[in-house]
């Protein structure tokens, strides 16, 4: 009913008001409480917004959002509402302040409806490591949703907002937007400000958006990009995106040979890839087919540079300053231990425990410092290749939605991310289109990659794809 911003604005125009619009939402999350991926409804402080709002409308003065209801993951901030990464450790955590992107969608009269379950500390790719329970993917409730925005996507795809804010730190909103048939955009690292969202690892983190359109995705981006005093890495330009066209002009997109050929890589999926490669160089595209020999690299390195800034991150729990802190515990040391061991789930605790290794004394040359010279070639190589094509087309994920429990082993489990972790490293912006659909009828993401601050070139791109995959 309300899938999209067009859909809310039609709404309003028609005489509906911003208070139905909201206790719609409301209704319906009720409604599919199973599905788990509302961690708390802002049932109080949205109807509140609402009124607000209508009272705009009338008097014709209402912003860009007027009544888009709006879901947040679980570890962006929101003044005077609860906020706890969906750990143990920050429950009962109520924010200060407000994230600069979340304030930015409340200026433009976005109605905040929720926060959204999550990885905890988004750390994971399934949504299954959440303290308050999984996510279930609303195509199949035995499967998962991705992760770690799993509650992200599925507020979205299951029609329970009109769009959701997520991060991505090597791909926790491609990966879900895949497995759940949802456009998913990780803008440029900068472009969105990360004032207001728990860091996991701060060169790697993006906050970006799960919708419906990729016009959805532009206005939101519109929206929300811009320099932030608050936030050093931001970019200190707003980057400008124009009206979505069907351009003409031919578009030359780069395949990796290396992601083309990837071992474990779901048949179907390859063939969908295949095909559409075909369709863009049937509709005058051209397609250029290169090496990228760091793949087997991305993920390792990935896991070194990130473990060891979440190490960093983390020290701030400590059960001390805020959240939980075991009763039983006697003097400092014990509180921190203690608080810190029930307070943390499996993969956290592995994860901190690993960065800790890496930038340990006599480790820290051979494996952080390494991991960073690596880094630096792989931004290098991505920008020599962007700046001979258009956009990069990869897959986003290696197969559909995967069952509950089926990948127990971790390393399994981080190779999930085998597609999406380069943007990160590198920085670039991606994006996650719902175009292809398995013959179990579950859905899967195809990604496109962009040069550093040119989401212009990417949604663009991303509209002429959309086309030519869906329409012919």
């Amino acid at each position: 009913m309300y899938t999209t911003v067009a859909d809310t604005r039609n709404a309003i125009k028609s005489g509906q008001s911003a208070c139905e619009i909201t206790l719609y939402f409301i209704e319906k999350i009720k409604s599919n409480l199973h599905l788990n991926c509302f961690l708390e409804v802002f049932e109080a402080s949205a109807i509140d917004q609402a009124k607000k709002i209508d009272s705009k409308i009338k008097a014709g003065t209402q912003g860009k959002l007027a009544g888009v209801v709006i879901g947040i993951k679980d570890n962006i901030c929101y003044k005077n509402h609860k906020v706890s990464a969906s750990s143990k450790i920050l429950y009962g955590f109520e924010s200060l302040f407000t994230a600069t992107v979340l304030q930015r969608l409340i200026d433009e009269d976005a109605i905040i409806i929720g926060r959204l379950n999550c990885d905890e500390f988004a750390m994971g790719g399934s949504n299954e490591n959440s303290a308050f329970g999984i996510v279930l993917n609303a195509a199949d409730n035995s499967r998962v949703p991705g992760g770690s925005s799993g509650g992200s996507a599925v507020a979205v795809q299951a029609g329970l907002c009109v769009a959701a804010l997520g991060s991505d730190t090597g791909g926790s909103i491609r990966q879900p937007a895949s497995f759940t048939g949802t456009y998913g955009l990780k803008p440029t690292y900068g472009a969105l400000s990360r004032y207001g969202l728990i860091a996991y690892a701060s060169s790697f983190d993006q906050i970006g958006t799960f919708t419906n359109c990729i016009e959805d995705t532009q206005i939101l981006f519109d929206i929300m990009n811009g320099p932030d005093e608050f936030d050093s890495t931001a970019i200190q330009t707003k980057i400008e995106t124009t009206e979505l066209m069907l351009s003409k002009e031919p578009k030359t997109f780069t395949v990796f040979n290396e992601y083309l050929n990837a071992d474990g890589m779901d048949p179907e999926c390859k063939v969908f890839l295949v095909n559409t490669l075909e369709k863009l160089k049937t509709a005058g595209h051209t397609i250029k087919y290169e090496s990228f020999p760091y793949l087997n690299e991305l993920v390792p390195l990935y896991y070194i540079l990130t473990t060891a800034e979440a190490s960093s991150n983390l020290a701030r729990f400590d059960g001390v300053h805020y959240g939980y802190r075991n009763q039983e515990a006697v003097g400092v040391e014990e509180t921190y231990v203690k608080s810190r061991s029930i307070g943390f789930g499996k993969e956290v605790k592995r994860r901190i425990m690993a960065g800790t290794f890496v930038l340990s004394h006599g480790y820290y040359d051979a494996y952080y410092t390494k991991a960073q010279k690596v880094r630096r070639l792989v931004r290098e190589k991505t920008n020599e290749i962007l700046s001979a094509c258009d956009v990069i087309l990869m897959p986003t994920t290696p197969s559909v939605a995967f069952e509950f429990n089926s990948v127990s082993d971790p390393v399994q489990m981080y190779l999930q991310d085998i597609f999406t972790v380069h943007a990160n490293i590198s920085g670039n912006p991606a994006i996650s289109l719902p175009l292809g659909k398995h013959s179990s009828g579950l859905p899967y993401g195809l990604q496109l990659m962009a040069d550093h601050k040119n989401e212009e070139m990417l949604l663009q791109t991303s509209k002429i794809v959309e086309k030519i995959v869906a329409h012919s």
